[in-house]
């Protein structure tokens, strides 16, 4: 296993002072990018496997009728000792959630638990975007003296890792899995395992998924089952558009999001760029790949025959908005995290039954699929008062008989990092859930924007300046060509690396 190699004080303080580069944010999870951060033992070639149809992620089937979901979730009895002495604080933090009635349970729950054990919860929601401030904050207080005692969140443990914020979490995962089985996706233990320990504990496994309005493709004659490339899914959103019905084929945008930066991930990599080579030390992100993709991802927002296709303001959209656009029934593909899905289940939005989960594009080669999954966390901090609690607090929510009710109410958004909670019961609930468990179960090393390469803090780094939405703006309002915009990135890539002791 290669190690991580770790700044000095020194060079931390230099990194902070980075004014504009981002280089202390947290990275993005979930769904969105970076999908997967990369291998410990990263591959000796860049060239990605075949994908094959036991790994490949959810086939194009149309959505089940919805079994009635669970307006809340009976929360299970506490499974451990007390979280704290009584009268003490649990400080714990939570990722804010886009379908809020998941966040609101898990809050509750959270709370109910840390009662229980006859402390004091303070519970609270934090930003969960890659552009958000929490590492940055997590850092103050670290360096403070006074962290939270717990997180439950999507960044980069990379980072985390590499600014000392959290504990050695081995032996607490070493007893989940002799617990609850093997982690999944894959990739988590190259997301995660830094020196040949933990600094973090799996929460969930997580995957993203392109949506499709079934009945708007088969109006249009398209076959969900014909959208493997990129070109593909832009010819069929030509097909499906129709704006004096308000309907748009191309519901996805550019613009700085979590969701946006996925796309342009997607975008570059299917066309063979590579952000770094196998070493993840070197930046490779300015090649020939890298500007065909961004020219033709650019195009359909510039180009005045793709008009048509783009939902009015999509140039500004945020993370929640394709999510509102979709569930409006304005946009006919989109790509997204379950909660799209999980919301028009629940409420029992009429879009549901009209919703196709269709896997992620293949390389333009048709070789590899660009999506594997991924992990949010639970991290103990260093520092935190009350570390026993945050223990207790882990392995109560994750034991099956309480984290079961919560993937169910979430509808995809939250599922099991652990295989034995990927039950029959778990399983019959929800018609796509065989189809998500077959892409987090997927072997493959793919590794979102690190690909192929193992994580590290100058990856993530990166990737959190949003240099990606910058990059291919520039691109579409004119103040750059492709060429000049891949070289700027890359150089704004090369100064954090630099720091980071990466120098290119």
């Amino acid at each position: 296993m290669k190690t991580v190699t770790k700044l000095t004080r020194r060079q931390l303080l230099r990194a902070s002072a980075l004014a504009g580069t981002g280089a202390l944010l947290a990275a993005c999870a979930g769904g969105a990018a970076p999908a997967a951060p990369a291998a410990n033992n990263a591959p000796a070639a860049t060239a990605a496997p075949a994908a094959s149809a036991a790994t490949a992620a959810p086939q194009a089937t149309e959505a089940p009728k919805a079994t009635e979901a669970p307006a809340t979730t009976e929360a299970a009895k506490p499974t451990e000792a007390p979280a704290a002495a009584s009268g003490g604080k649990v400080q714990v933090l939570m990722r804010q959630q886009y379908f809020k009635e998941l966040e609101t349970e898990y809050q509750k729950q959270m709370q109910d638990y840390i009662k229980s054990t006859g402390a004091e919860g303070d519970v609270s929601t934090v930003n969960p975007e890659v552009f958000g401030d929490f590492m940055a904050k997590m850092q103050a207080a670290v360096s403070a003296g006074n962290p939270p005692d717990l997180a439950y969140h999507g960044n980069s443990v990379a980072q985390m890792f590499d600014l000392e914020l959290t504990q050695d979490h081995s032996a607490l995962v070493d007893e989940l899995v002799k617990a609850y089985g093997e982690i999944v996706p894959a990739s988590a233990v190259r997301n995660a395992k830094f020196d040949d320990k933990w600094w973090s504990a799996p929460h969930s496994s997580t995957t993203g998924a392109w949506y499709l309005r079934k009945d708007v493709a088969d109006a249009a004659k398209v076959d969900p089952a014909s959208l493997k490339l990129f070109q593909n899914r832009l010819d069929a959103a030509v097909k499906m558009s129709n704006p004096s019905k308000e309907m748009y084929g191309w519901g996805m945008t550019v613009n700085k999001s979590g969701d946006g930066h996925g796309l342009i991930q997607t975008a570059f990599q299917a066309f063979g760029g590579r952000a770094v080579d196998a070493s993840g030390k070197k930046i490779t992100f300015n090649s020939k790949e890298t500007v065909d993709g961004v020219k033709w991802l650019a195009a359909i927002y510039s180009d005045k025959k793709y008009k048509d296709i783009l939902p009015p303001g999509v140039e500004s959209w945020t993370d929640p908005s394709n999510n509102e656009a979709y569930l409006a029934g304005k946009i006919a593909m989109t790509t997204n995290a379950l909660s799209i899905y999980a919301k028009s289940r629940n409420d029992k939005n009429p879009v549901f039954d009209k919703t196709a989960l269709i896997p992620f594009p293949l390389t333009n080669d048709g070789k590899f699929e660009l999506n594997s999954g991924g992990n949010e966390w639970f991290s103990i901090f260093k520092g935190a008062k009350n570390t026993d609690a945050a223990k207790g607090i882990i392995k109560h929510f994750m034991d099956p008989k309480v984290f079961a009710p919560l993937s169910k109410l979430g509808g995809g958004l939250v599922m099991p990092a652990y295989k034995s909670g990927w039950t029959d019961d778990l399983l019959a609930y929800d018609a796509n859930f065989p189809n998500l468990k077959t892409t987090i179960f997927n072997p493959s090393d793919f590794t979102g924007f690190a690909y192929p390469a193992q994580t590290n803090a100058a990856i993530d780094a990166w990737f959190a300046t949003g240099f990606l939405s910058e990059m291919i703006g520039n691109v579409i309002q004119g103040k750059m060509t492709a060429e000049d915009a891949v070289a700027d990135a890359t150089k704004k890539g090369a100064t954090i690396f630099a720091e980071k002791g990466f120098p290119q």
